[in-house]
């Protein structure tokens, strides 16, 4: 037989969500500063590293045509 789901008033949903919300450990802005660097940086890095491959494959395509 399947499990009876339990009905939750909206009310009680949102106090949960704000008791899990208050055990969360947050960044304090100097690490949000640093991981925004990182992230930052990390994409700039693969953008470039696209770029790279996308050139030198458009010019040996273009030599072989």
């Amino acid at each position: 037989m399947a499990e009876q789901k339990k009905k939750v008033g909206v009310g009680r949903f949102f106090r949960s969500v704000t008791a899990e919300l208050k055990k969360v450990a947050w960044p304090n802005r100097k690490e949000t500063s640093t991981y925004t660097t990182v992230v930052l940086v990390t994409v700039a890095v693969v953008a470039l590293i696209i770029f790279f491959f996308d050139s030198i494959l458009s010019l040996i395509l273009r030599q072989l045509s």
